[in-house]
């Protein structure tokens, strides 16, 4: 049986290896949301940092949910193996910036202790859009939502991040600590702006006499985070085997590409992630509207059309000609309503994503990136298109796009097989009536999803009803086929 990733030492040399002394390192960071992505991005970067410039930079992981990540973790002494691949060939490193890997509901005291500890001064996190409870239409918190709820009736046992964040501000401010920074790495349109906010509200809500100092000095940096990290099969951690000769229960396999841009404001230090190629800038909002509304616009499309035109992955949908010139369009269309990226090319950009979404290693699965979409439409379709009828520019990429996860909502494919939605809001999306009109109708009315200017667009209802009345008619592929042919 092969054994276990335990240590860095009498691996291949093919392998890269953390160059640092992990036991020299304390922990200065809290990360909440220990899943992929994380280990495929922040983790990494700061594994950089650690070997060019050293420092009390070690992260604590914490999953807020399942046990799992910190079982696999655990045993391994937090080092995990990261599979990057692209055209030009796969490799393997071993990350060793997790110092421990928690798990809320099982090491409750440990994480509550690490939030509070003087040495930590920066909590990052990547809980998804849908985990931090904001209420899109005010900017606060959504009282509804479950870990919102949990967390204003207890205030002092939080489940949630809001309330984990109020909570460990205010233990620190009474025992004469500074505050950590909250570096939020989700794609939310301006992360560190809408964190704050629904600290803020959470505060004044829970704990008023701490509204006014998390407003006034907690820093929120706002960043753009880039990296497709597909969710891990049995083949990841196949591969991961064969690559290092070590079972690995908690291996990650990514693209070899990377980016980081973050807005350089960590009045308690930070580590030095430009050793990871992160970009430290002064407002971060240019690449995060480029990577939102292309990157993220065009996978959201993509993932809709394809998965119901049964491509399983982004790389089969780069198969399909008609979805390849859709997305071409849909970049374009992107790209004609952006600002000027500084140091970005935005035609440059767009084929190095079809580049991307072409790798033909990367499993990533339609429909992962399909889910949530009443938490991912409204920055990555709706906000786009409401600017591009502000500016009288072509609505077609944007109402196919809308089209698509209208007809996605339904929860069937076109032979009548269900699949699961998979949406904090699915029974909201269930629409009284069953055609194109109604449907498009219900959904596009639903509290915070559509601009209002673009919902009272009678245009925009046109272009979307007819493409979705095509779709139900004749079936997603005779869709694609039509929109493709009147390019």
């Amino acid at each position: 049986m092969t054994a276990r990733l335990t240590s860095a030492a009498g691996l291949p040399a093919s392998v890269a290896v953390p160059g640092y002394d992990r036991a020299a390192h304390g922990v200065g960071i809290v990360h909440l949301g220990l899943g992929a992505f994380h280990k495929a991005h922040q983790a990494v970067a700061t594994d950089d940092a650690l070997a060019a410039s050293g420092g009390d930079w070690a992260i604590a992981g914490v999953s807020l949910r399942s046990t799992s990540v910190a079982e696999e973790l655990t045993p391994q002494n937090g080092l995990y193996t990261l599979v990057e691949r692209s055209a030009a060939g796969t490799r393997a490193r071993i990350v060793g910036a997790l110092a421990a890997a928690l798990a809320l509901k099982t090491d409750r005291e440990r994480v509550l202790a690490a939030l509070v500890a003087p040495s930590t001064r920066i909590v990052s996190l990547t809980v998804t859009e849908k985990g931090y409870g904001v209420d899109r239409a005010s900017g606060g918190v959504d009282p509804s939502h479950p870990a919102i709820a949990a967390d204003l009736s207890a205030p002092d046992a939080p489940v949630g991040v809001a309330g984990l964040l109020v909570w460990a501000l205010g233990r620190r401010r009474a025992a004469g600590v500074p505050p950590f920074t909250v570096l939020c790495c989700d794609n939310l349109p301006h992360n560190g702006r809408v964190v704050r906010g629904l600290l803020v509200d959470f505060a004044r809500r829970a704990a008023p006499d701490l509204a006014d100092f998390i407003a006034a000095e907690v820093a929120f940096p706002s960043t753009m985070v880039d990296r497709i990290t597909p969710a891990r099969t049995e083949a990841t951690l196949a591969l991961a085997e064969e690559l290092t000769g070590r079972h690995d229960a908690a291996a990650v396999e990514t693209e070899a590409f990377t980016q980081w841009v973050i807005e350089d404001t960590f009045p308690t230090g930070r580590p030095a992630w430009e050793a990871a190629g992160a970009i430290f800038v002064a407002d971060v909002g240019p690449y995060e509207d480029m990577k939102l509304r292309m990157l993220n616009g065009a996978h959201s499309m993509l993932a809709y059309s394809g998965f119901l035109a049964g491509h399983a992955f982004v790389r089969d949908v780069m198969q399909d000609a008609g979805l390849t010139a859709l997305i071409r369009r849909h970049l374009g269309a992107a790209a004609a309503i952006l600002p000027p990226v500084p140091g970005v090319d935005l035609a440059a950009y767009a084929e190095e994503l079809l580049a991307r979404f072409a790798n033909p290693h990367l499993a990533h699965q339609t429909y992962q990136i399909a889910m949530d979409g009443t938490e991912k439409m409204p920055q990555r379709i709706f906000a786009p298109a409401a600017e591009a009828l502000r500016r009288g520019q072509p609505l077609d990429a944007f109402a196919f796009a809308a089209a698509a996860w209208l007809r996605y909502t339904l929860g069937r494919h076109d032979n009548g097989e269900a699949y699961a939605l998979r949406d904090p809001r699915e029974a909201a999306l269930a629409a009284p009536s069953g055609d194109a009109a109604g449907i498009a109708a219900h959904v596009l009315a639903l509290p915070g999803l559509v601009p209002a200017d673009l919902a009272a667009s009678a245009d925009f209802r046109a272009a979307v009803t007819s493409r979705l009345a095509r779709m139900l008619a004749e079936g997603m592929p005779a869709a694609i086929a039509h929109e493709a042919a009147h390019l």
